[in-house]
């Protein structure tokens, strides 16, 4: 028995590592997918798969499933705004030109944003040491993206698009904390996807020309967002807000950054001087602070 109580711990001390490489890596395989497909396509393909695969699994090991429509409808809408919202507008502002500097920079106020709502929505108490936690995260982001900074007058729709995906993630991780901890991953999960489908299956045809080039870049593309990111990230960040306060878990995503600029300086080769080195830094800090007990 102690062995496995060990083995317990030890899993739930590396959740959080795992979450933020796993969640890192979505942002290459849009680099990887995106010169094939329009993005809201790619998404409608992506989640579409993902929920079918999920209701499979749920169905074969006999996952319970809400109990009522009521509950179904606040599982559902947690994933429209956690996957939906938060997918499309990151997808859509650098689709329309936002670099993607930009967009983590404007998505990266999520866990300030988190921590101003927890209280009054959730009753969780963000102390001195977490603001400030918080506020040097914000700053170690700030520093990793400098270099790649740039806004335009002709980048304002995107800007409006990066805001949504903000409000998404905010809003979804909060509804996620106070409405969906009891659900099940597996059907639950898969309700999520399979609403959030649904309205791309609507929206996509009206707004994109559906066609898709399924090259072998494509296609590892559309299979690591789907599993490694869709099932394997998502799985953690719902165990992680269910385990956790929100602030504490949105601040893993100050982390994202850091490890997306990491992944791409030892795949692509990309810049990474010694400002950016300096950012992460700063957000590991400001992390840490925040989730130190």
């Amino acid at each position: 028995m102690s062995g496995t109580a060990t083995g317990g711990q030890t899993w739930l001390r590396l959740m959080p590592g795992l979450f933020v490489l796993l969640w890192s890596t979505g942002f290459i395989g849009a680099k990887y997918g995106l010169p094939y497909v329009e993005p809201l396509t790619f998404l409608l393909i992506r989640l579409g798969l993902v929920a079918v695969v999920l209701a499979l699994v749920a169905l074969a090991s006999r996952a319970p499933w809400p109990k009522d429509w009521a509950t179904a409808g606040r599982i559902a809408l947690a994933g429209l705004l956690v996957h939906g919202v938060y997918l499309s507008g990151v997808f859509l502002a650098i689709a329309h030109g936002l670099p993607a500097g930009v967009t983590a920079l404007i998505v990266g106020i999520q866990p300030l944003l988190t921590a101003a709502l927890s209280g009054p929505l959730l009753g969780e108490r963000v102390s001195g040491r977490q603001w400030v936690g918080l506020l040097l995260g914000l700053a170690g982001v700030g520093l990793v993206v400098r270099e790649k900074l740039s806004v335009d007058a002709e980048h304002l729709i995107g800007i409006g698009y990066a805001m949504a995906a903000l409000v998404g993630i905010t809003l979804g991780t909060l509804y996620q904390k106070r409405h969906g901890g009891g659900m099940d991953l597996r059907s639950g999960t898969a309700i999520q996807y399979a609403a959030t489908a649904v309205l791309l299956a609507v929206v996509a045809p009206l707004t994109e020309t559906m066609q898709v080039q399924w090259t072998g870049e494509f296609i590892f593309a559309l299979l690591w967002l789907c599993f490694v990111l869709s099932v394997g990230a998502i799985f953690l960040l719902f165990a992680l807000i269910r385990r956790g306060a929100a602030a504490k878990v949105a601040s893993l995503f100050y982390l994202t950054p850091p490890v997306t600029a990491l992944v791409a300086w030892v795949l692509f080769g990309e810049k990474l001087g010694i400002v950016a080195l300096a950012g992460m830094a700063v957000a590991v800090c400001g992390v840490a602070l925040v989730n130190r007990k």
